[in-house]
């Protein structure tokens, strides 16, 4: 077996002990590695010749954490805990060694990656871009339980530490120095070199020699909520507090989390450790955990999945944004952002085009307000954006993306005028939410170029873009999008090119049973909560205002046409329509608003429809099923007809373009752990007492009897 660990020791008593996981990217802590490690502490505690060791990594980032499928793969907690307990054993063994320890990170230094780094004398890190160093733990269900909860509060304070801790956040270089967390800040073009002469000054010092343990400054604010009982009892109930607020108790790690560190901080290390590995067991082992890793696994393999066979991917060195609205100038703002590419942003209107103009400046003074860009940074990717009234300068683009008014006539003349304009090798994409490709390229010379590129609102934060594959569109046209969504740090999903695509034929029966509710007597308040209180991040009626109610409606009602036998409109949903009363752009919808900011449901609206809220004391159960259900019955549908690839796609989908809570894995693994026999049945009592629209689709039947969605539909090939 290949070893993970070199240890080299120099004639100065200076040591290295570099770490590359065979046969991976990245460094990980597997069990094997582990051992070796293990194995190899018990041999240093005994050297005599070394006089400072410095832990290096062999491969471009530090250590990116702990083997997910061991995480994944435990099912006993008394497994677990004992997992937890010998990687703090293995931590403790370092920390004890007779000589000071460096960790030198360069790059990713995550969970346990951060954890042997807290346990070690010092720290030092490159300054390079991408150097971020933090305990993500929560994220995946579980918290920091090698010893990374109890010395990471003692190494910067309680407060920083709980937001590290408790979010997952990773932090830069420089934050980390500014904390405390690192000792130094050293130039990436001489890191080894500075490292070797920060460990030679170190040689032969003991840990009380050299400050270890509380590592963090002082300060007013530390001495009056920290080094008291009062506050820090202060501290503890304002994270409890915010931590609430943004998991809604859905999250149970973030709130063990707190608890172990408060243990660790009153109790002292000992009980903080054990509250670690007690705390781990439970939650390694439970659902939300196993969703959570779920979800990060299914994540990572759409970062670096396949487009489509038959194609390369061309290069992208400029590109062009056809609209300047909203999503326009977002979308010209993110290309200027991650991809640093010059872009082309048109508009026939000068107004327009000095709003998306103002759109894409106000999102980078954003960044450099939470210190993500400097204002020369800002300035110089500002100018990337080229705003033009005309076809000037396109003919060295290698992408458009067009993001006109959604209007099939209007995008097939945009698209044949801009095609002159363009070299005949430049991939032509449309952010359409709902017109078919196909009909959008028919008047397109060379319209196998003309392909999907569905962003979601907005631009800046959604993750997800749909890459909607034509019958006549090209591999590389389809894997040239593939590739520049992931270089926009998008993550992409192929869908077939049929009504509404994936996520909008999926919202649209979600969204439409919310009417009906409404329809029925149903408050809009008790509509939107019962899905909030579920775990989606705003309700189906808030949300219709965030996409628009004029937006919401045209998708409505093509999406009727398409499919007539289960998408059901209310007859009042076109009155509600009006000029002023779109959603937050006109500061009514459904609900009214101050600015952007949401405030309480307008109650104009039942007067409007003719409705009223009747419904007393709902069952928030009921209507979180009369919501989601559909979803499940339309995904088996999207599944079986090819719509998108794989029940694992459709679930990423559904979380980065939605919201869908992650801690429930995704629509599929939801709906296949509360079991589809019991789906099927609960949509046939609704087909009974409420409406046929419920009733199972024969492509949900066939699922339920295969054994589940991931059973069925595991991978393969988007069908044409």
């Amino acid at each position: 077996m290949p070893s993970d660990f070199r240890l080299a020791v120099g004639g100065n008593r200076l040591a290295t002990l570099s770490f590359d996981s065979a046969g991976r990217k990245v460094n990980v802590f597997t069990r094997e590695a582990l051992h070796e490690l293990e194995r190899l502490v018990g041999e240093l505690a005994g050297r005599r010749d070394i006089g400072c060791l410095v832990l290096l990594s062999g491969k471009e980032g530090f250590i990116a954490g702990a083997d997910l499928d061991g995480i994944a793969g435990v099912t006993d907690p008394v497994e677990a805990e004992a997992g937890a307990r010998f990687g703090q054993r293995l931590f403790a063994a370092w920390e004890a060694l007779p000589f000071p320890t460096v960790a030198a990170i360069r790059g990713v230094c995550l969970g346990g990656g951060t954890e042997i780094s807290l346990a070690s004398t010092w720290r030092v890190a490159s300054d390079r871009p991408d150097t971020r160093i933090g305990l993500p733990e929560v994220r995946l269900g579980i918290l920091p339980a090698w010893g990374g909860s109890v010395r990471l509060p003692r190494r910067i304070g309680v407060g920083a530490a709980l937001d590290m801790i408790l979010t997952g956040r990773a932090v830069s270089g420089r934050s980390a120095l500014k904390s405390g967390l690192i000792d130094a800040l050293l130039p990436e073009a001489r890191f080894l070199d500075q490292v070797r002469d920060f460990a030679l000054e170190r040689l032969d010092r003991r840990r009380k020699e050299a400050g270890g343990g509380d590592g963090h400054g002082g300060g007013w604010k530390e001495l009056l909520l920290e080094k008291n009982p009062l506050g820090r009892k202060i501290v503890f109930d304002q994270a409890r507090k915010k931590t609430l607020e943004q998991t809604k108790g859905q999250y149970p790690a973030p709130l063990r989390a707190l608890e172990v560190v408060r243990v660790g901080v009153e109790d002292g290390p000992r009980a903080g450790f054990d509250a670690e590995a007690r705390s781990v067991a439970e939650l390694a082992t439970g659902r939300v955990a196993k969703n959570l890793i779920h979800v990060f696994r299914l994540g990572e393999e759409s970062k670096r999945g396949p487009g489509v066979p038959g194609g390369e991917a061309r290069p992208v060195g400029a590109v062009a944004v056809l609209g300047a609205g909203t999503m326009g100038g977002g979308i010209a703002q993110l290309v200027a952002q991650e991809a640093d590419l010059p872009v082309r942003l048109k508009d026939l209107d000068p107004a327009a085009l000095a709003r998306g103009m103002e759109h894409a400046a106000g999102l980078f003074d954003r960044l450099v307000k939470k210190r993500r860009l400097t204002r020369a940074e800002e300035r110089r990717k500002m100018a990337l954006i080229q705003p033009a009234l005309d076809y000037s300068g396109f003919g060295r683009v290698d992408l458009v993306i067009e993001a006109i008014v959604e209007k099939l006539a209007v995008k097939q003349a945009v698209f044949a005028e801009v095609a002159a304009a363009v070299p005949e090798a430049a991939v032509l994409a449309s952010n359409t939410s709902s017109l078919p490709i196909g009909a959008i390229g028919e008047t397109t010379p060379r319209r196998e170029r003309v392909v999907g590129m569905h962003f979601f609102n907005p631009v800046h934060r959604m993750p997800l873009v749909e890459v909607i594959a034509a019958e006549t569109t090209a591999a590389s046209a389809v894997n040239t999008v593939f590739a520049f969504s992931r270089r926009l740090g998008k993550t992409p999903v192929l869908v077939r090119d049929t009504p509404g695509f994936l996520i909008n034929r999926l919202l649209m029966v979600y969204s439409t049973e919310a009417l009906w509710l409404l329809d029925e007597g149903h408050a809009i308040e008790d509509i939107d909560r019962a899905m909030v209180d579920w775990g989606m991040p705003v309700g189906p009626l808030a949300l219709t205002d965030e996409v628009g109610i004029d937006v919401a409606g045209h998708v409505a009602r093509f999406l009727q046409e398409s499919f007539p036998d289960r998408v059901a409109l209310p007859p009042w949903l076109a009155r509600i329509a009006a000029p002023d009363r779109l959603g937050t752009k006109t500061g009514r919808g459904f609900y009214r608003y101050d600015g952007r900011e949401r405030k309480e449901p307008d109650p104009a609206v039942y007067a409007l429809l003719g409705l009223a809220p009747r419904v007393q004391s709902p069952d928030p159960g009921l209507l979180a099923d009369r919501m989601v259900l559909p979803m499940v019955n339309e995904a088996a549908r999207c599944l079986a007809e090819g719509v998108v690839r794989s029940a694992g796609e459709l679930d990423v989908a559904m979380i980065f373009g939605t919201g869908f809570p992650p801690f429930r894995g995704g629509l599929c693994r939801w709906a296949d752990q509360e079991g589809l026999g019991q789906v099927v049945a609960t949509l046939e009592r609704l087909e009974s007492a409420v409406s046929e629209r419920y009733r199972p689709a024969e492509a949900l039947r066939d699922t339920a009897a295969a054994g589940g969605f991931y059973a069925r539909f595991p991978g393969g090939a988007v069908t044409s």
